[in-house]
């Protein structure tokens, strides 16, 4: 599904009159907020990657963990980024909304950051989607009775959220 700027930027305005997207100035969580998701992203590797012994739960409920500690580091990543743009969110719809409307940038900003040699700054609508499929696979992990994960779908859940944190760490580079 393509991305649609303009879908995002409807919700958002519906979000701040409902209240749960607010404007902020409170920039010092920013440095706050990524630390917790680099943090969380560490303990979620550590989760996909134990080896239980017969004493510990079974491998597929560490799998669920760390699903859920994935997405929740791109949480607080997204809520870095969200901050940097002067607002913050009161829950998980309302943080992939902001975050598609405030990050993504159309193609006029998109250029402008190329001429100025700051295309690491773009932060492209795939991280949208990286989001969202966390957000949904850790839905599943929290609420289904039993839902088995292959190690290819565990992996590609954390790699998006190691990478989703990292681009988001390099747009804010300057104002940590």
């Amino acid at each position: 599904m393509e991305f649609n700027k303009k879908y995002y930027e409807e919700q958002f305005e519906q979000l701040i009159e409902l209240g749960r997207i607010v404007k902020s100035g409170a920039s010092f969580k920013i440095k706050l907020f990524l630390k917790k998701a680099e943090n969380s992203l560490q303990i979620a590797e550590f989760h996909k990657n134990i080896k239980p012994n017969k004493d510990q739960p079974e491998k597929i409920y560490w799998d669920y963990w760390a699903i859920t500690i994935s997405y929740y580091s791109m949480l607080y990543a997204a809520k870095a980024a969200i901050l940097s743009k002067g607002y913050e969110t009161k829950d998980h719809n309302s943080t992939q909304i902001a975050l598609g409307y405030l990050m993504v940038p159309d193609e006029i900003e998109k250029e402008y950051l190329e001429l100025l040699n700051m295309s690491y700054k773009i932060f492209e609508d795939e991280y949208v989607k990286y989001f969202e499929d966390a957000k949904r696979e850790s839905y599943i992990a929290r609420y289904s009775a039993i839902k088995t994960y292959t190690e290819r779908r565990l992996n590609e859940i954390f790699e998006n959220a190691t990478k989703f944190i990292a681009k988001i760490s390099l747009i804010l580079q300057d104002e940590v």
